[in-house]
């Protein structure tokens, strides 16, 4: 077994904060290392605590989810940011993915979904919220700034079939687990593969990989 992920908490309401740290540190191999009200907050409590993951809030008085996510982004690549709201529609928390956060999901989500969520993107995947996928890529495209340009069309060209094939499932919203089903793969093939194609189409994240694969038609409407 690996070590314990580590959550920072961050959200202008306590409540909600204790709510998530008793179900978060309820769960073997997820640890609540640090709960902030607000974004300038956490951004401070990242460089002192070193969250695996940020659970972020998007509205919250002072600095906000987006800047919170871009300035933990900039500052710690490493860490991973799963932004939550409580409207599928927020385009807020559209610009939080566009600010380099590797998820999305609603506070209505299961708990079981949020610990999974948790671990998914701690293991290097990107979880959107199954509802608010074609969502995403109708709304949230023009908002996120990915290149549209000669340079992507050439990477795209030098993927092999296998990165290729794999980039259009990636672009389908498809985990590690569902991509290595589909094709007969282990997960670290998969996730091996993942990273050559993020590398090569010079994306941060899978949330901009779905983007990209809606931009240069890999995927369909």
């Amino acid at each position: 077994m690996g070590e314990d992920v580590r959550v920072l908490l961050v959200d202008d309401q306590e409540l909600v904060r204790y709510g998530f740290r008793l179900l978060l540190d309820a769960e073997p191999g997820l640890v609540v290392v640090g709960e902030a009200a607000d974004g300038a907050e956490a951004v401070g409590l990242v460089q002192r605590v070193r969250p695996d993951v940020v659970l972020m809030d998007v509205r919250m008085p002072g600095v906000g989810g987006i800047e919170a996510t871009r300035r933990i982004t900039s500052l710690r690549p490493d860490v991973r940011v799963l932004v939550l709201t409580t409207y599928d529609l927020d385009e807020y928390a559209f610009g939080a993915l566009g600010a380099g956060a590797a998820g999305f999901l609603l506070k209505d989500t299961r708990p079981a979904d949020l610990v999974a969520a948790i671990q998914a993107v701690a293991s290097g995947d990107a979880v959107v919220s199954p509802r608010i996928t074609a969502r995403l890529i109708e709304v949230a495209a023009p908002h996120l700034g990915v290149r549209r340009d000669a340079d992507a069309e050439q990477a795209l060209s030098e993927l092999t079939p296998r990165e290729r094939e794999i980039f259009v499932l990636v672009g389908r919203g498809a985990t590690n687990g569902e991509i290595a089903a589909s094709l007969y793969l282990s997960e670290s093939t998969v996730k091996a593969n993942v990273g050559r194609v993020l590398a090569k189409l010079e994306l941060r994240n899978r949330v901009e990989a779905v983007i990209r694969a809606y931009e240069l038609g890999v995927v369909g409407h």
